[in-house]
Order: structure tokens, then C-alpha cells, then sequence
């Protein structure tokens, strides 16, 4: 069975709501709209054919495959976000600045 991509920014998004329990907070978080954050969503969702959030008008909870998946993106993106900082310093220690 192939599994479908799935962007890192949709990734990102459902990590911060999921995290948040709002579209807002998740926003303010990722720097772009509440709207944004939930185009990402609905795309994210319709790319893996699953529902990842319980949405009510007063609450945004994973569902149980959110949680899932949650539980293994969470430290993963932990992961990217370590790895992409301590390229940064390397850079930064031998004075090698982007282009």
C-alpha cells in the first residue's frame, strides 16, 4: 500500500493545533493565518483520507488517528527543529553565511 506525501507545512500545522487545541494559538505559533492553518488542515486530512480533529465551535481535539499520529510527529518535528538549528550554528562557527 503507498501511503500518500504528506507537506511538512501540513504536518507542522496539525502538530501546532493538535498541540494548541485552537486554530488561533496554532497561528499566532506558526506566524500565519487562523484561515491558512485550517486550509492545511482540510488538505492534510483529505491527502491521508482520515479525520485527524474533533472540531466544535469552542474546541479542537485529535481524534484517536490524530493522537496517533501526533504521538510520532511530535518528536520528529522536535527532531527537524533540533537538526535545523545545529546546522545553523555550524554555519555560523565557521562564518559560512547563505548566498
Amino acid at each position: 500500500m503507498t501511503l500518500p506525501d504528506a507537506p511538512l507545512n501540513e504536518l507542522q500545522a496539525f502538530a501546532a493545533v493538535a498541540e494548541a487545541g485552537s486554530f488561533r494559538a496554532a497561528a499566532t505559533r506558526l506566524g500565519v493565518t487562523p484561515s491558512a492553518v485550517s486550509h492545511s488542515l482540510r488538505t492534510l486530512e483529505a491527502r491521508l483520507g482520515l479525520r485527524l480533529l474533533h472540531r466544535t465551535t469552542r474546541s479542537v481535539a485529535p481524534t484517536e488517528a490524530g493522537a496517533r499520529l501526533l504521538a510520532t510527529l511530535a518528536p520528529a518535528l522536535a527532531d527537524i527543529r533540533r537538526a535545523v538549528g545545529e546546522a545553523r550554528e555550524a554555519a555560523d562557527t565557521r562564518g559560512a553565511p547563505c548566498a
